[in-house]
């Protein structure tokens, strides 16, 4: 990263050189115009000013031609130009299917990273060059907002739900992380570094980490702590729904209501079940978690969900915190305990 005084950042992603022909476009255009108007106001105060006391000009009123023209080339431009943004929103909202999905807690004044091989980074953040990565973002405090100007790539992040972020490097360097919404009096302190690496050096990275293994077994290691598999169990005889196969699944809700079972919907059932009634299960039977899973477990716990995957087989979670193999063939269904089910089966969630 070059320390050279320069106009703007780095460009180092893969969005960044059409955000920057972007931004000089807008800024050459608006100039002209202005610049334009400026100087046929300054040559029709002059040419038409009045030489003597009762000069009386002529007036000609509705002169079409040139109300057209003044109507018409100015939505041209400023249309070709909105489309052009609308397009380029639409790519950075849409993370490619291959996105390494990766999630970033804010904290006063702090970012935790959590990569799905099991790293945690504080401040930091390793990825690979060539490669997207989809960061998933939320706070445990006020609004924070995650800013890589070399990526020129910013999203706010807010307590109590989810928001995303994906960006792909194209060249190995150091570049600056900063919050860039003021988060209180330490807010210029909360500042971090992405490393963009060459794949086999990242690779490399992910080996000398993750002693507890990967997000999803961290998450498992939870799913037992909290009681979860006392009630979700993968015969479809618990009192709690079925969790196979659930991620990103159409879910029914209490009003009929069907909902996408995205990250934000799972980790409002685990927090607030009550929330979002599953149809066919009863309220005020699962436990509010609210303020007593940190974040980070909140992740992992997500992390394990989306692991529980349509593979063949009915086996239970497992008791040694590794993700099971297989989990059965038929969708599940985050939320609430179910009523039915053996008694016995009751724990504390």
């Amino acid at each position: 990263m070059s320390t050279s005084l320069q106009f703007w950042p780095d460009s180092a992603s893969s969005v960044a050189g059409e955000i920057n022909l972007f931004y000089i476009t807008m800024i050459v255009l608006c100039a002209t115009i202005a610049i334009g108007i400026a100087i046929f106001l300054i040559y029709c105060a002059i040419r038409y000013h009045r030489k003597r006391e009762n000069e009386m000009g002529d007036q000609t009123r509705n002169y079409i031609p040139a109300e057209v023209t003044w109507i018409v080339t100015p939505f041209l431009l400023f249309m070709g130009m909105f489309m052009w943004g609308a397009k380029m929103y639409m790519d950075i909202e849409r993370p490619p299917d291959d996105a390494i999905p990766m999630y970033a807690i804010g904290k006063q004044w702090m970012w935790k990273i959590q990569h799905p091989e099991g790293q945690r980074e504080i401040n930091e953040l390793h990825i690979p060059v060539g490669r997207p990565i989809k960061i998933t973002l939320t706070s445990e405090d006020v609004i924070h907002s995650f800013f890589v100007p070399a990526f020129r790539t910013k999203q706010d992040v807010l307590p109590g739900r989810y928001t995303m972020i994906w960006f792909e490097a194209t060249k190995p360097g150091k570049y600056h992380l900063f919050c860039s919404q003021y988060c209180g009096n330490k807010h210029s302190g909360m500042i971090g570094y992405v490393y963009a690496m060459q794949p086999a050096d990242y690779q490399a990275w992910l080996t000398q980490g993750a002693p507890e293994g990967s997000l999803s077994s961290q998450g498992e290691k939870y799913f037992h702590q909290y009681g979860c598999a006392n009630c979700h169990h993968f015969d479809n005889q618990g009192r709690c729904p079925d969790l196979r196969n659930l991620y990103m699944r159409p879910v029914q809700i209490s009003t009929g209501d069907y909902v996408t079972a995205d990250d934000s919907y799972i980790r409002e059932s685990i927090l607030d079940p009550n929330a979002k009634i599953v149809y066919g299960f009863q309220p005020n039977i699962m436990p509010n978690f609210s303020g007593l899973i940190p974040e980070d477990q909140v992740v992992a716990l997500i992390s394990y969900i989306k692991a529980l995957g349509p593979a063949p087989g009915n086996q239970m979670p497992s008791s040694n915190g590794a993700v099971p193999k297989s989990f059965g063939t038929q969708p599940g269904i985050a939320g609430p305990n179910a009523t039915s089910g053996s008694g016995s089966h009751r724990g504390q969630r």
